[in-house]
């Protein structure tokens, strides 16, 4: 299956030392190719069955077969033939890419492939993206897509988005750094609403036990006065002071429809 390059040479040719030279150096950048040098006149019967009739001769073998030759020394032509029959049949590359992809997006549950990496992102939106996650305590690994432009071609193709950052999860595409942003965004909504009710149980909870219960608040004045009104009249009352706890002081203001202070609620009401 592998590639095997066959050099018949002569010892009195220069130009095949030259040849044996070129091959070494492609042994050492094509470490899946078999390099073998073969004295042509040492085996006349071999030279004869292969039509070999001068030297430098190349020939090319892939499972037993004989798929090309090189005559003469040309070491770019050699050069070229070893790059293009190493890559296997057609079909064979991609395939090994998309193996290689599918393996890279599920190394970790949340994979970022950014222009850069985390410490030293190489474009704005990389760095965006990274102060996100990171804002959010989000565990990830990341990948410099600029260091392999094959791989940053296939992610391109695979998740159909030409632009990175982009973030997988679970192996799957989720998006760009508008994508992250959006999802950001309905996340803090959805817990804006979930705090809204959890403050409105919390304050009618809070203000149902007694008849008159007024919420002091940050203008000292009003709530001076409004206590003078109640202690005036009479009225018993409890009181809280919505200095001491900023998250139900935000429910309130959201649970009676008034952003300010003091507030007086009946009967679990406002008024």
């Amino acid at each position: 299956r592998t590639l095997v390059v066959v050099h018949f040479w002569a010892s009195w040719a220069p130009q095949c030392a030259q040849m044996n030279e070129v091959m070494e150096a492609l042994a050492r950048e094509h470490s899946q190719v078999t390099f073998v040098q073969l004295e042509a006149e040492a085996v006349p019967e071999v030279s004869e069955k292969y039509g070999i009739s001068s030297v430098p001769t190349f020939l090319f073998f892939k499972g037993s077969q004989n798929v090309d030759r090189l005559d003469g020394a040309h070491a770019p032509q050699l050069a070229q033939k070893v790059q293009r029959l190493s890559a296997g049949p057609a079909g064979a590359a991609p395939d090994l890419l998309h193996a290689r992809l599918q393996e890279l997006v599920s190394a970790a549950p949340c994979m970022l492939f950014m222009k850069g990496t985390p410490k030293e992102p190489r474009c704005g939106a990389s760095a965006q993206l990274v102060q996100i996650l990171q804002r959010h305590g989000v565990a990830f690994s990341a990948f410099d897509v600029l260091a392999d432009e094959a791989l940053r071609g296939g992610l391109a193709g695979l998740s159909r988005r030409p632009s990175f950052p982009q973030l997988f999860v679970a192996g799957r595409s989720v998006g760009g750094l508008d994508d992250v942003k959006r999802a950001e965004i309905a996340a803090q909504k959805s817990h804006a609403r979930g705090a809204k009710r959890h403050f409105q149980t919390r304050g009618r909870a809070a203000l149902s036990p007694t008849p008159f219960h007024p919420s002091l608040g940050p203008c000292a004045g009003a709530s001076a006065q409004l206590v003078q009104i109640l202690q005036r009249h009479g009225v018993a009352f409890s009181a809280f002071d919505v200095l001491a706890d900023e998250a139900l002081r935000g429910g309130l203001a959201g649970l009676s429809r008034r952003p300010s202070f003091p507030q007086l609620f009946v009967a679990g009401r406002s008024v």
